[in-house]
């Protein structure tokens, strides 16, 4: 199965050599209010690129060609996240398609990260505080449709996001997970009411640090 469909316009994945990224998604303005906007952005950044630090698929300073040699023996819907190589862009997605290794720019604005995408295709493209959030989305949105088709079942009603569709099946770790991060996984994977479970405080913090299921 490709990893992008043509139900609808579809981001553009990079394809040039990659370069040196200096980030420059924060400016400061002469007025107070855009101060404001741009503390709280600075603030939803560093949160996000803590979970990016947790999660383990972060690969930093990858290039195309080196996250093209990592992914190219693994299983179709592998992916990864690494430092954009393009000036003006955060980070990249690197999966592999049934086409091979593919990289999908994600663009970091106003605190949201979304796709990068053809301007048509932009406005119908959700974006997210976090680049977790972003990948976690479309991870989970594949896995429900994949099992719809597999049992003949769900509702036709129900809303599905069809400008973008990604085959998003299993991070590929930059290093071996911890025991513990593992256990925070699978327990997110069964429960997302942390406050309620029969749990020392400090170990409750611990799986919010962390409130992912990939």
């Amino acid at each position: 199965m490709n990893c992008l469909t043509s139900a609808g316009p579809m981001i553009i994945p990079t394809s040039a050599p990659d370069k040196s990224l200096n980030a420059v998604w924060l400016k400061d303005s002469e007025l107070e209010p855009r101060r404001i906007e741009s503390r709280e952005d600075a603030a939803r950044l560093q949160r996000a690129m803590s979970h990016l630090q947790e999660s383990g698929w972060y690969w930093g300073p990858l290039t195309a060609a080196q996250a093209k040699q990592v992914l190219i023996d693994a299983p179709e819907g592998t992916f990864l996240l690494r430092d954009s190589s393009y000036q003006g862009y955060l980070l990249t997605l690197s999966v592999k398609t049934s086409l091979g290794p593919t990289h999908l720019r994600i663009e970091h604005a106003t605190g949201m990260f979304g796709f990068d995408s053809v301007i048509v295709a932009r406005p119908r493209l959700r974006r997210f505080e976090g680049a977790v959030d972003l990948v976690q989305h479309y991870a989970l949105t594949y896995k429900h449709l994949a099992t719809q088709n597999d049992t003949g079942g769900g509702n036709p009603s129900a809303p599905t996001e069809k400008t973008l569709q990604l085959k998003l099946t299993r991070p590929l770790h930059k290093v071996s997970p911890s025991l513990q991060h593992l256990c925070r996984i699978t327990i997110n994977q069964h429960s997302r009411c942390h406050q309620d479970l029969p749990l020392p405080r400090r170990l409750r913090d611990f799986l919010l640090e962390y409130p992912f299921v990939l």
